[in-house]
């Protein structure tokens, strides 16, 4: 899939007051928003062109602008976040969905949708069912790709401790190839794909992010960025340290179209 659009949005200075699980300590802001440029430049650098939204104090965590919507060719799904302090998120970025997409749909209450569970392999979609993302959701989301035409199935991560979203563990990138937290390469949904497997220790490092020709690796995980690096496919490094002490990955910081 080539992209020629993002949409991201700034960090608020209340990112500290994020959701998170990992135990790494706050983030530092002012570094979190040195990091937050250098992703803005790296998919200019690919390509991209990028359009970067006001922070929302109100909203910590509201810098994970890929778990406010789905975009699947002209259908954009607002969703309806999994944490009930990032609802009402979905509805800030909708303007400015609605001035590029030709139809803007909703996940409806009481179904909950992060767009983190989403994985897009060309026309197929995997439905990650986590704590954030319920059968009902992607039961609905399912129900909306299926009218454009888009296939998808269900992967329940619930069992799998560590995992936030489906695509902390699973993204793709490109020709039939998955990169894959190694825990969940035997899954029936992966099993079929060519994959790169991701040690456990680097676990992180699943959320990497293909964009057009070159992947994005966060940094400090060589073994990963080797791995990609022998799969032919041009790795760029970026440091992510402090969206990762609020669970946040390279996919999570922008929608891509």
């Amino acid at each position: 899939m080539t992209f020629s659009q993002a949409l991201l949005r700034r960090p608020a200075a209340t990112m500290v007051a994020g959701i998170t699980t990992a135990a790494l300590g706050l983030p530092d802001y002012q570094l979190a928003l040195a990091q937050h440029h250098q992703y803005d430049l790296a998919l200019q650098a690919a390509g991209l062109t990028t359009t970067v939204l006001e922070a929302l104090p109100d909203f910590p965590d509201s810098v994970f602008v890929e778990d406010c919507a789905v975009l699947a060719g002209s259908l954009a799904v607002l969703t309806r976040p999994g944490a009930g302090s990032r609802r009402g998120e979905e509805l800030a970025i909708r303007a400015a969905l609605e001035g590029i997409f030709s139809q803007v749909l909703q996940i409806e209450a009481p179904a909950t949708l992060d767009g983190g569970d989403i994985c897009q392999i060309d026309d197929h979609f995997l439905l990650g069912v986590s704590a954030r993302t319920d059968r009902a959701g992607a039961e609905a989301l399912a129900a909306l790709l299926t009218e454009k035409g888009f296939s998808s199935e269900p992967v329940d991560i619930t069992s799998w401790s560590g995992i936030l979203h489906l695509k902390s563990a699973i993204n793709y990138l490109g020709d039939g190839m998955l990169l894959v937290d190694e825990r969940l390469a035997r899954h029936p949904a992966i099993a079929r794909y060519e994959c790169i497997l991701v040690p456990q220790q680097e676990a992180y490092a699943a959320n990497s992010l293909r964009v057009n020709d070159r992947v994005l690796v966060p940094a400090g995980f060589s073994l990963t960025q080797k791995k990609i690096s022998q799969a032919g496919l041009r790795t760029v490094s970026l440091n992510m340290s402090e969206f990762q002490k609020l669970d946040g990955g390279l996919s999570c910081l922008s929608l891509r179209w």
